[in-house]
C-alpha cells in the first residue's frame, strides 16, 4: 500500500457531534421535549459565550451585568425584593451581588422615603457609564453570535416564541 493511500481523506469527514442536551435524544422522544432541549441547548452556549465575554473584556460577571441591567431600565431604583423576583434569584444573592458593586461605586443604597427600613438600589453616574459601554458590546455580540441566521428566520423565530410565550402565561393563568 502506498503511503498517500494510508492517509484519511479528511475532505470527505464529517465534524464530530455537538454533545450538548439536545444530543441525547432519540426519534422516540417527544417532539415537545426535542424543542425544549434544543431551545435550552442554544439558550446555554449562547450564556456561557458571553459570560466568558463579560469576564475577559470588562471583569464582571453575568449575574453583575444583570443586575445594572435591570437598574438601567429603572433610573429611579428598585428595592433588593424587587430585583430578587426580576432576576429570578435569592435575597442573598442580590446583597452579595449589590455588595460587590456598591464597593465598585457602580451602584448605591438610598433609603425609602416611605420606609425606612427599606432602601432602593441605584445606579451612580459611573455605573450608568459603565453599564452603557457594556450593554453596546454585549449587543454586538449577541448580534455576532447570531450573524448566520438570516433576518427572515430570526423574524420567524421571534414570532413563534413570542406565540409560545403568551401560551405559556395563558395555562399558567389557568
Amino acid at each position: 500500500m502506498k503511503s498517500n493511500e494510508m492517509q484519511e481523506d479528511t475532505s470527505q469527514q464529517e465534524d464530530p457531534p455537538v454533545l450538548d442536551l439536545a444530543s441525547r435524544l432519540t426519534q422516540d422522544h417527544h417532539q415537545s421535549l426535542k424543542l425544549w432541549l434544543r431551545m435550552l441547548s442554544c439558550t446555554t452556549k449562547i450564556e456561557n459565550e458571553i459570560r466568558s465575554r463579560l469576564r475577559a473584556t470588562f471583569g464582571i460577571t453575568l449575574p453583575r451585568f444583570d443586575l445594572m441591567a435591570q437598574l438601567e431600565r429603572y433610573p429611579q431604583g428598585l428595592r433588593m425584593g424587587e430585583l430578587s423576583k426580576r432576576m429570578m434569584v435569592t435575597g442573598g444573592n442580590i446583597t452579595g451581588i449589590t455588595d460587590q458593586l456598591e464597593q465598585e461605586k457602580l451602584v448605591v443604597r438610598v433609603a425609602d422615603p416611605k420606609d425606612g427600613r427599606a432602601y432602593s438600589v441605584k445606579l451612580t453616574p459611573a455605573g450608568r457609564k459603565a453599564f452603557a459601554t457594556m450593554a453596546a458590546v454585549h449587543e454586538g455580540w449577541v448580534a455576532e453570535l447570531l450573524q448566520d441566521m438570516s433576518a427572515g428566520d430570526k423574524g420567524q423565530l421571534i414570532d413563534l416564541l413570542s406565540q409560545m410565550k403568551q401560551h405559556l402565561y395563558a395555562a399558567g393563568d389557568k
